[in-house]
């Protein structure tokens, strides 16, 4: 019993992403609202309301690339 070369599918052929690239766009994603969440906190501290803003933005941006790969 052999494998048939004629009948093996490829993870390029299917789409299919390998499993460490699936990981990997999840960790960026959570890195990326961790670091928001930290400007966010920084900015409130230095009562600076563009850096709140920006940190706000990097975690709902985030939450969103994290709601998609979910889905």
């Amino acid at each position: 019993m052999g494998i048939d070369k004629d009948h093996i599918q490829t993870q390029d052929e299917t789409g299919e992403l390998a499993p460490i690239d699936q990981v990997e766009e999840r960790v960026e994603a959570e890195m990326e609202r961790l670091k928001g969440e930290a400007k966010k906190l920084v900015a409130d501290g230095l009562q600076d309301d563009q850096l709140a803003r920006e940190g706000e933005r990097l975690m709902e941006e985030a939450e969103r690339k994290l709601k998609r790969k979910e889905d």
